[in-house]
C-alpha cells in the first residue's frame, strides 16, 4: 500500500469510525455467536499473494464485526467500563502513525517529557501529595507486580535480584477476600508463592477489616514470618468496596510494612473533590495505581502508577547494557527503568488529548452524571418488592438480585439469577456480568460508558423487570 492508497483508505476508515460511533446502538451489545464460529470463517493458511484493502476491510465488516462485543455501546453495563472517546481515538491514530518506541528519553524526548507532565497533572487532579512521582504502565496488574517487586527488593536490601529467594525469610503479602485476582498473580510471579497470601475477612460492606489484618500480621510474626506488603483496594472488583485506608495505613506504619493501593477503577472518582475522603491515610501509602483507561475516557491501555520512592523503583528494574547508555541519562527520566517492559508505547499522548478536550470540569461533569444515573437505578431496585440491593454503592456500580416472592432457598435464588442474567445478555440489548458476595449470586450493573444516558438505565430496568416477569410466569406454570 503506497501513501496515496493509504490516504484514500484512511479517509474511508475515519468515516466508517464516525458512523460506527453514531450508530453503535444499532448493534447488539454482545454477539450471538458460538465458540469456533468466527474461526471457521477464516482461512486455515495465510495468503501467498497480496490481497486488496477493500477485500480485507470487507471481511472485517462481514466476519469480525459480527463477533465483537461492543464495549463502547451505552448499554454495556458489564465488568467495568473500558471507555474510549473521540479525542482518545484520534490520539491513538497519531500514536500508530508515529510508531515510536518510547523506551528512553533519547528515542522520543517529547514522549518522555509529556508523560512527566501528564503524571503531574493526574496527581494534582486526583489529590495525591507532591511526594508521589508517576509513570504510565499498561495495566494495574503490571503496576501491582512492580509494587510488590519493589517491596521485595527494598526489604532485602536489593539482594533478591542478585541472589534469588533462597535463604530469605518467608515473606507474606496481605489483602482482603475481595481483592482483585491480579494480586494473587503478582505474588506468584514475584516468586513468593500463593501460600504466602493472607486474605483478611471483610465487613458487611465488603471492605477489609483492620482487626483481621492486624491479627493475621501478628500471627505471622509469632511464626517467624516476615510481613512484606499490604494491598488495600479503593473500589473492589466485586462491589467497589472501599478499604479503610487510614486504619490500614496506621497498621502498616506500626509494623513497618509496605502499602500499595489498588484504585484501578474507582481512582478516577478522585477527580471529584467530594470523593477525596477515601484518600484519608494516603501519607502511609508507598505506591498507588488507577486506570484512566477504565473510567476516564482514555483508550486501553493506560494505567497511572504513582510511587513515593522513585529511586527504589528504578533500582529494582534498572539494567544498563552498553547499547542503552546515553549521555543525557543523569538529566532525564528513562522510563524503561520504571517497570518490567523495555519497549513502551506513547500512551501519554491520548491522556493529553483527553484531558485538554474535556477539561477537568468536563470530566467531573461526566462522572457526576454517571453517579447520578447509578443512584437512580439503586432507588428503583430498593423500591421494588422483588429486587434487592446486595452491597453499598459508593460509586456507579449496583449489585442486586431478583428475589421472587415465595422463593427463599439460597441455591434456587442463585440459579434463577444466573438464568435471568443469561436471558438478559441473550437479548443483545444489554450486557451484564456477575459476582458472588457471601456465596450469593449477584448481578452487577455499572454505569460508566462514555455515551450512557439516563434513558439507557431506564431501558435496562424495564428489560430486567420484563424478563423477570416472564420467568415468574414460567415458575407459576411449570407445565
Amino acid at each position: 500500500m503506497d501513501t496515496s492508497e493509504f490516504r484514500k483508505f484512511a479517509h474511508e476508515l475515519a468515516d466508517w469510525m464516525a458512523d460506527y460511533l453514531e450508530q453503535i446502538e444499532s448493534y447488539p451489545v454482545k454477539p450471538a455467536v458460538q465458540p469456533g464460529e468466527i474461526r471457521q470463517k477464516l482461512p486455515d493458511h495465510a495468503p501467498g499473494q497480496p490481497e486488496s484493502f477493500p477485500e480485507i476491510f470487507s471481511d472485517f465488516r462481514e466476519i469480525i464485526l459480527p463477533g465483537m462485543t461492543h464495549w463502547q455501546h451505552p448499554s454495556f453495563f458489564a465488568y467495568f467500563p473500558a471507555n474510549s472517546s473521540p479525542p482518545s481515538v484520534l490520539a491513538e491514530m497519531l500514536t500508530a502513525a508515529l510508531a515510536a518506541q518510547c523506551m528512553i528519553w533519547q528515542t522520543s524526548p517529547a514522549a518522555t517529557e509529556l508523560e512527566e507532565v501528564m503524571m503531574r497533572w493526574l496527581a494534582e487532579m486526583i489529590g495525591l501529595p507532591d511526594s508521589f512521582t508517576g509513570v504510565i504502565q499498561d495495566t494495574a496488574s503490571t503496576a501491582t507486580l512492580c509494587s510488590l517487586l519493589t517491596a521485595r527488593e527494598k526489604i532485602s536490601s536489593f539482594g533478591i535480584n542478585h541472589s534469588g529467594l533462597q535463604g530469605q525469610p518467608r515473606y507474606i503479602v496481605y489483602c482482603s477476600e475481595q481483592t482483585h485476582s491480579s494480586i494473587d498473580k503478582a505474588v506468584r510471579i514475584a516468586g513468593l508463592g500463593s501460600d504466602q497470601i493472607r486474605k483478611a475477612a471483610v465487613d458487611e460492606a465488603f471492605a477489609m477489616r483492620p482487626s483481621a489484618l492486624r491479627e493475621a500480621i501478628e500471627t505471622d510474626l509469632e511464626r517467624g514470618y516476615t510481613p512484606l506488603a499490604v494491598v488495600a483496594t479503593l473500589g473492589t472488583t466485586g462491589s467497589t468496596a472501599i478499604d479503610p485506608l487510614e486504619e490500614i495505613g496506621n497498621i502498616c506504619r506500626k509494623y513497618g510494612i509496605w502499602l500499595h493501593v489498588d484504585a484501578a477503577f474507582a481512582g478516577t472518582a478522585l477527580l471529584l473533590p467530594e470523593m477525596r475522603s477515601m484518600l484519608a491515610g494516603i501519607e502511609a501509602v508507598d505506591t498507588f495505581v488507577f486506570n484512566p483507561h477504565k473510567w476516564m475516557f482514555t483508550n486501553f491501555d493506560c494505567s497511572a502508577y504513582f510511587v513515593r520512592d522513585k529511586e527504589a523503583l528504578i533500582r529494582t528494574f534498572e539494567i544498563l547494557p552498553e547499547y542503552l547508555k546515553t549521555k543525557e541519562a543523569d538529566r532525564v527520566n528513562n522510563y524503561r527503568d520504571w517497570g518490567i517492559a523495555l519497549g513502551r508505547r506513547f500512551r501519554a499522548l491520548k491522556l493529553w488529548f483527553v484531558i485538554r478536550s474535556y477539561g477537568v470540569e468536563g470530566l467531573r461533569s461526566k462522572l457526576r452524571n454517571h453517579l447520578e444515573i447509578a443512584r437512580w437505578f439503586a432507588k428503583q431496585v430498593e423500591a421494588h418488592p422483588e429486587f434487592e440491593q446486595l452491597a453499598p454503592a459508593p460509586f456507579n456500580l449496583i449489585c442486586f438480585r431478583w428475589h421472587p416472592s415465595g422463593v427463599e432457598d439460597p441455591e434456587t435464588l442463585n440459579r434463577l439469577n444466573a438464568e435471568l442474567l443469561e436471558r438478559l445478555n441473550r437479548t443483545g440489548k444489554m450486557f451484564l456480568s456477575h459476582t458472588r458476595l457471601k456465596e450469593v449470586y449477584t448481578i452487577r450493573i455499572v454505569f460508566g460508558q462514555t455515551y450512557v444516558e439516563k434513558r439507557h438505565a431506564e431501558q435496562a430496568w424495564q428489560l430486567i423487570r420484563h424478563e423477570a416477569h416472564r420467568m415468574q410466569r414460567e415458575l407459576d406454570s411449570p407445565g
